[in-house]
């Protein structure tokens, strides 16, 4: 799905970040060469999302738009 979306946007896949609540999210960025980071409020735990080692895991939504704020 990644790949589409980076075909269909005209998106580098290196320029992608996926942000996921699932170890389905992490390992689909993982698979298609995406950095990805993952948030514990959704549907898997933090452990689930950490044997993926995806960039940060963030608790909340304040977090996570503070990450992304220092990054763009």
């Amino acid at each position: 799905m990644l790949q589409e979306l980076a075909q269909e946007l005209d998106v580098e896949l290196a320029k992608m970040l996926m942000i996921g609540d699932t170890s389905h999210d992490l390992q689909m960025a993982a698979s298609a060469g995406v950095a990805a980071v993952g948030v514990a409020y959704g549907a898997h735990p933090r452990a689930e999302l950490e044997r993926l080692q995806p960039l940060a895991i963030f608790d909340s939504l304040a977090a996570l738009r503070e990450w992304l704020l220092e990054r763009c």
